[in-house]
């Protein structure tokens, strides 16, 4: 499997904004456990992610929320008289007598009272329903904004990876053409005759870089390790990411003083404190 190339299919930045389903989530979470290079990605584009997001937070209006809350309140209270009113018991009829009657005049008013009464209670209703249509508006315009902030967030993860890519793929464009390097070619040993790798090695500054053309596939709980040759006594220089080991890029070794020639040797995770001599599978000198 090439890992630069599952990085760079934008599958790490779906991950991180949450739109994969479970089986996509279980094998990010695999190769980021089983990949150093996926786990690095991952905490790059969240860290992405989270500065573009408290960077673009916006806050909604001050009291947009009180405003519509006490538009629902005012409404509920204005309707309990009404209410109570239909509830109250019918009271029974008083005779009297003609002469103790109410003006007729007093009487027509009571009709005006309750028309009134009603057209207040529907115009604070309608004002209910224009308040919780525009709340619902307010929050399906927030929740369209978050979609349009998660979208720039994931265009910006997405342009910072690819700007780290380039300029990784610059530094080691700049490293293969430095007449400061000289060239070891390492050639495949009987154990796997067709491995080939190069060392490049700055003896004024002591920089070691090694670029795998072809290596086997390693063992589980294996990996390359590489040794500089100082009169005979091999120097540690490091072992190599599962990236290197692929051949997607080059990578910088531990600086060494003085070298004859280079070699690899299988070694378990983290390497070993002496090369595995019967595992060499390249070797060069100069």
């Amino acid at each position: 499997m090439n890992i630069q190339e599952y990085i760079e299919s934008g599958i790490l930045e779906e991950y991180v904004l949450g739109v994969l389903d479970p089986a996509q989530r279980a094998e990010v979470e695999r190769y980021a456990a089983d990949y150093p290079e996926v786990r690095q990605e991952l905490t790059l584009i969240q860290q992405g992610l989270d500065n573009y997001a408290q960077s673009h937070t916006q806050t909604p209006p001050a009291g947009m929320r009180e405003r519509v809350l006490a538009g629902f309140q005012a409404a509920i209270h204005a309707a309990e008289p009404a209410r109570e009113a239909a509830a109250a018991p019918v009271s029974e009829a008083v005779v009297r007598p003609i002469a103790s009657a109410p003006p007729v005049a007093e009487e027509s008013a009571a009709p005006g009272f309750n028309w009134l009464m009603a057209a207040s209670v529907a115009l604070l209703v309608l004002s209910a329903a224009a308040n919780l249509v525009l709340y619902n508006r307010w929050q399906s315009s927030e929740t369209q904004l978050v979609a349009l902030q998660a979208d720039q967030s994931r265009v910006a993860s997405t342009m910072q990876a690819v700007e780290k890519r380039l300029d990784t793929r610059t530094q080691e464009l700049a490293i293969l053409r430095s007449e400061q390097f000289r060239a070891v070619d390492l050639a495949g040993t009987p154990t796997a005759p067709e491995a080939k790798a190069r060392v490049l090695y700055n003896k004024a500054t002591k920089a070691v870089y090694v670029d795998v053309r072809h290596l086997p596939t390693l063992p589980e709980g294996k990996q390359y390790q590489l040794w500089a040759m100082d009169k005979g006594t091999p120097v540690d220089a490091g072992v190599l990411a599962a990236a290197t080991t692929a051949g997607d890029s080059i990578q910088h070794m531990k600086d060494i003083a003085n070298a004859e020639a280079f070699a690899m040797t299988i070694e378990p995770a983290g390497g070993s404190e002496n090369p595995t001599l019967s595992t060499m599978t390249v070797i060069g000198k100069f």
